[in-house]
């Protein structure tokens, strides 16, 4: 984690007190509470000492691929570096959020994030522990086209911190930006258990990756927070690993290996008895 992030968690902090004191005056918001807003906390502080474990890992990777580049995008074309590797970055972080949405090993690394029935700043600190570990090699493309390992993970950080202001039911639409950029509207979407709102909208700073890809949805009926079996839970450990869990026990009582292997890595809630259901194939009944 850059240090950018550090720097800004006291900021994040401020922040989270002023939207709680917004919130008590606007009962038709979902707002905060006690222990899901802990849960959250206590998930950023893990995260934050995961990420610094790991990143004993990603940088010498990083710096590995760097020194085997075969491209010198930096040395070519100098300060414009800079706006390549802002598309870049979002561009291989769309790729990273919506794989981790699609196949289900993945979405378990990533799935605490989304388990709050709640939306406000706190959840935007509810990271994940494990997609440190399974999210470096999405941007491994960029020291091998010549982005030192330091701009890689500022390019990280700054996605991260535009990423924070997202997560709140306080601002509504912002007119033209919406075409571009990812806004509170895009990523409420993102949060959202209704079908229609299923995987979608998975850029981080841009939401252009999201309409040329066809994973864009706009922000119509009313938000319904959480996962499409929530949890009732606040302990970190369970909302942290309890897909794992549930990874574990559907390996361990699928027929053939061919069923093991989809409830690894075919999209989640897929079942080789067709029991359950993915996104697609929920939206798919909805249409029809």
């Amino acid at each position: 984690m850059s240090n950018l992030v550090l720097y800004s968690i006291p900021a994040f902090v401020l922040l989270v007190l002023v939207e709680i004191a917004w919130a008590r005056t606007r009962p038709q918001v979902v707002g905060y509470e006690r222990k899901d807003t802990l849960a959250s906390l206590s998930m950023g502080l893990a995260n934050v000492v995961v990420n610094a474990g790991t990143k004993f890992l990603t940088i010498p990777l990083f710096a590995l691929l760097y020194e085997h580049r075969f491209v010198d995008i930096v040395a070519a074309i100098g300060a414009w570096s800079w706006l390549v590797l802002f598309f870049a970055e979002d561009f291989c972080y769309y790729w990273f959020h919506r794989l981790h949405h699609e196949v289900r090993v993945l979405w378990a690394a990533h799935v605490n994030h989304h388990s709050s029935q709640h939306y406000n700043l706190s959840t935007a600190l509810r990271q994940p522990l494990l997609t440190p570990f399974t999210g470096p090699l999405f941007w491994a493309p960029l020291p091998l086209i010549g982005f030192p390992p330091w701009m890689v993970l500022t390019a990280q950080a700054w996605s991260l911190l535009y990423q924070f202001w997202l997560h709140t039911e306080a601002i509504d639409r912002l007119g033209p930006l919406e075409w571009i950029l990812n806004t509170p509207s895009h990523h409420r979407v993102h949060h959202g258990k209704n079908v229609p709102y299923l995987d979608r909208n998975h850029g981080g700073v841009l939401i252009i990756w999201d309409r040329l890809f066809g994973t864009f949805a706009r922000e119509e009926e009313r938000v319904s927070y959480g996962l499409t079996t929530d949890i009732r839970s606040f302990h970190p450990v369970t909302i942290s690993f309890h897909e794992v869990v549930a990874i574990g026990r559907d390996v361990a009582r699928a027929p053939t290996t061919r069923a093991k292997l989809g409830y690894l890595f075919a999209p989640p809630g897929w079942s080789h008895d067709g029991s359950t259901k993915t996104a697609t194939q929920l939206q798919r009944e909805l249409r029809s």
